[in-house]
């Protein structure tokens, strides 16, 4: 009989719940790798055998322990936290702690039986970390321009130079991104490709070889537009309850952030966001509708250049979602 764990990961600690015949065995181990040769001993210990683990995707903290425990030979799901959350609603489950929440991932687990992971190519990790490296390099930059001139004067110089450190650290992070890219034949082929697109530039073309691997695993683009959390949510019930519809947001919040000024960018460039972008004008839809549109026209262009491996093509009547 195949057990489930389940894993409640935080950035220094893991909690583990094993479910098996209806009854728990819990422990806590640390987040790094001796913690996760911790973990495969309390395993051996209890005669565990097969095993089909699951956890939360909480950006980085559980990355290296879903890749511990597949290449250990065991079935690991990385699941949306929505799903969790949803889950324990659906129990009525009033106590939260980290314990807790490992059952309830654990039950979730054996209930649900989620779908197996597997991790992406380690060029393309590498690349992930790389970028989101660079987006936080960025975001420190903003910060300190923020505080530049507005700060007292007697900070001013170590808040330029804080900023000027910063330029050139985002400067040799982006010369180590295209490098990479470089040195691995198939991430280049692909950025030559999705380069050809109007609007879509290296930051964009980064994120879509990483974050989402240019798409390997998904069979439609509306499986992708649903994984970003470009899908519209509608909140109506009967008569009453007319909400306004609004993005599900349910998905990757860094590639949903990437992609929003490269589809304005786009209206301007790419002839065929810039046709949508005329229709819906004329139909005098708001600016937020307007934006998503154009955002998921632009994932559809760049699903269709990447799945058919051809350049982009003006001409090539691509379907809107």
């Amino acid at each position: 009989m195949t057990a489930t764990l389940g894993i409640d990961v935080a950035k220094s600690k893991f909690d583990a719940a094993l479910l098996r015949n209806g009854k728990y065995k819990s422990k806590s181990f640390e987040n790094k790798p001796s913690g996760f040769e911790s973990l495969v001993a309390w395993l051996v210990q209890l005669e565990v055998v097969t095993l089909h683990a699951c956890m939360e995707a909480t950006g980085s903290y559980g990355d290296a322990l879903a890749r511990f425990l597949f290449d250990n030979g065991h079935m690991v799901s990385v699941v949306n936290p929505a799903r969790i959350k949803a889950f324990g609603e659906s129990e009525l489950q009033r106590t939260k702690n980290d314990k807790m929440d490992a059952k309830l991932i654990a039950r979730f687990c054996a209930t649900m039986k989620p779908t197996a992971w597997a991790p992406d190519p380690l060029e393309v990790e590498q690349l992930r970390m790389l970028g989101r490296r660079r987006d936080a390099l960025v975001s420190m930059r903003t910060q300190e321009g923020n505080r530049f001139g507005v700060a007292d004067p007697t900070v001013n110089a170590s808040v330029q130079k804080v900023i000027s450190f910063l330029d050139d650290e985002i400067e040799q992070i982006s010369k180590l991104i295209k490098e990479h890219i470089n040195n691995h034949p198939d991430l280049k082929k692909k950025r030559e490709l999705l380069k050809t697109i109007p609007g879509v530039g290296d930051v964009t073309i980064e994120a879509i070889l990483s974050e989402i691997n240019a798409f390997e695993g998904f069979d439609t683009v509306e499986k992708v537009v649903a994984y970003m959390g470009l899908s519209p949510k509608e909140k109506t019930s009967g008569t009453s309850v007319k909400g306004k519809s609004s993005l599900c947001k349910i998905g990757s919040a860094r590639l949903r952030k990437i992609l929003y000024m490269p589809a304005l960018s786009a209206i301007q460039c790419n002839p065929l966001v810039k046709a949508l972008y005329s229709r819906l004008i004329a139909k005098s839809k708001n600016g937020m509708i307007i934006a998503c549109a154009c955002m998921k026209k632009l994932v559809h262009i760049i699903y269709g250049v990447i799945k058919n491996g051809k350049p982009f093509d003006p001409a090539y009547n691509v379907k809107i979602a």
